[in-house]
C-alpha cells in the first residue's frame, strides 16, 4: 500500500457545503475546544474506544488527538442507494463515451435522464465496445447494456442504428438521449431520429415543464417545444448525479442485432498536427506558465505527448507563446478531456478558463498555490526534472509498443 496521501476533492467540498445531506457526517468529531472564559473544555463521552470485549476504553496514548496516528487525508463517502426494482419505463442514454469513459457531457446528459426518469423510471445506458469506464453507479446508471462486437468498433454508424433499434424494440424507451456533440452522438442521433421517424430536439439545453428548451438562431435564441420522445442535449442540460448511487445492474438483449451492409468503409484515424487545433476544440493541451525557465524542454515535451500547447497571460506577456495560445477568462476558454498545467500558479482568471476541463494535471513547486487545489492530479517538483523524466518514459513505452508489433 502506497503511502501517498491523495485528495478527495468531493469529500472536502461536501465537507465545505452546509446544506449538503452528508455534510455532518463529514465533520471530525470535536473532542476539546475553548470555552467562554478560556478554559478548555473536553467531551469525555468522545474519548475513547470500544474494546473487543464491548467495554469502552479510553485511550491515553495520544492517539485521538493527533499525537501518535496519521490522520487520514481522505474520507470514504458512502452514498445512499437509489434502486428501481421494477421499473415502470426506461430513459434510454447513449453516451459518447470518448475513450472508453464517460465525459462531463456524459454526466450531464446523465442527469437530465435522471430528472426524466423520476422514482419510477430506470436510466438504461447503452455502450458501444469495450470501455475503461468504473463509474456508472455514480453518474446515475441504473441498467447498463453493453453492445460488443467488432462490427462496433470505429465508425460504424449504419450499424449502431441497427443496436439501437433492437434495443428500441425490447425495452421501448420513453426518451432516448443522446449529447448533440461532434464526438459521435451528434450524427448518431440525427442517423437514429431518421429511422424511427421521429423528430428530434435538437441542441437541448434544459426540459422544464414538459418543455425542451434549445439552442436556435446560430445560438441567439431559444426554441421551445413539447419533450421530444428523441433529445440531442447540450453540455450543462443538468446537474450531474451527484448525491445518490445507482445499481447500474447489467442487461442483454433478448435476440441478437442484426448485422447490416455497411456502404462506409472505416479508414482509421487521420493524423492532426496539434499546433493547428483551436484552443476551443483541443482536447489534450500542454499549457505553461511563470514557473516554465526552460521552454525548448517545454516545446519538445509538448511534441512527444502530442498536445496542443497553451499558456498563462503571464508566459503570453513575457512573449513566449503568442497570444492565440492564452488559456483564462481573459483568453480562450478551453474544454479539454486533459489539461497538464506547467508552472501556473492558478489566478481566478486562468482558473475560470479551465473550468470545463474533465482531468487537470498540475506541474508546481508550490504545494499550496491555486492550481494545485484544483488539480485532479499534482506532482511538486521542479519542471525541468519533470519534463525529462516524462519525455523519456514517452520515448520507453513508444519503443515497447514497437517491439511488441514486430
Amino acid at each position: 500500500m502506497s503511502d501517498i496521501i491523495r485528495r478527495d476533492p468531493r469529500a472536502e467540498w461536501i465537507a465545505r457545503n452546509r446544506l449538503h445531506p452528508l455534510h455532518a457526517a463529514m465533520q471530525p468529531a470535536q473532542h476539546s475546544w475553548m470555552g467562554p472564559n478560556g478554559i478548555i473544555r473536553k467531551n469525555l463521552h468522545g474519548i475513547g474506544f470500544i474494546g473487543p470485549n464491548g467495554i469502552k476504553r479510553i485511550d491515553r496514548s495520544g492517539a485521538q488527538q493527533g499525537g501518535a496516528v496519521k490522520r487520514s487525508a481522505t474520507v470514504e463517502v458512502q452514498l445512499p442507494l437509489h434502486q428501481v426494482s421494477a421499473p415502470a419505463f426506461y430513459i434510454s442514454v447513449v453516451p459518447d463515451m470518448v475513450g472508453g469513459r464517460l465525459s462531463s457531457h456524459d454526466r450531464d446528459l446523465l442527469g437530465l435522464a435522471h430528472q426524466l426518469a423520476g422514482s419510477d423510471g430506470a436510466v438504461l445506458a447503452v455502450v458501444f465496445g469495450e470501455h475503461k469506464e468504473n463509474a456508472f453507479a455514480t453518474a446515475g446508471v441504473d441498467r447498463l447494456l453493453v453492445l460488443e462486437g467488432e462490427e462496433f468498433s470505429g465508425y460504424a454508424p449504419e450499424q449502431r442504428i441497427q443496436g439501437l433499434r433492437a434495443v428500441d424494440n425490447q425495452f421501448n424507451p420513453r426518451h432516448w438521449l443522446l449529447p448533440d456533440s461532434r464526438s459521435g452522438g451528434g450524427e448518431l442521433g440525427r442517423r437514429f431520429a431518421a429511422a424511427l421517424g421521429e423528430r428530434p430536439a435538437t441542441r437541448v439545453w434544459q426540459v422544464k415543464d414538459q418543455e425542451c428548451i434549445g439552442r436556435a438562431g446560430a445560438g441567439l435564441q431559444d426554441l421551445a417545444r413539447p419533450v421530444a420522445r428523441l433529445i440531442l442535449a447540450s453540455a450543462e442540460c443538468a446537474e450531474p448525479v451527484s448525491e445518490t448511487r445507482h445499481e447500474a445492474l447489467p442487461v442483454e438483449l433478448s435476440t441478437p442485432v442484426a448485422r447490416s451492409l455497411s456502404r462506409i468503409e472505416d479508414l482509421g484515424a487521420v493524423a492532426v498536427d496539434p499546433a493547428a487545433i483551436p484552443m476551443a476544440e483541443a482536447e489534450f493541451i500542454f499549457s505553461g506558465g511563470n514557473g516554465v525557465k526552460d521552454w525548448e524542454l517545454f516545446h519538445r515535451t509538448a511534441a512527444a505527448l502530442g498536445a496542443t500547447e497553451g499558456a498563462s497571460r503571464v508566459a503570453v506577456d513575457d512573449g513566449f507563446m503568442a497570444r492565440d495560445r492564452q488559456v483564462g477568462a481573459s483568453g480562450t476558454w478551453v474544454t479539454a478531456r486533459v489539461y497538464v498545467a506547467v508552472g501556473i500558479s492558478g489566478a481566478i482568471q486562468h482558473l475560470q478558463g479551465i473550468g470545463a476541463c474533465d482531468k487537470v494535471v498540475a506541474i508546481n513547486l508550490d504545494p499550496g498555490c491555486d492550481m494545485i487545489k484544483r488539480a485532479d492530479l499534482s506532482v511538486i517538483g521542479e519542471s525541468a526534472e519533470i519534463l525529462q523524466a516524462l519525455i523519456a518514459a514517452v520515448e520507453a513505452y513508444r519503443n515497447e509498443a514497437k517491439r511488441d508489433a514486430a
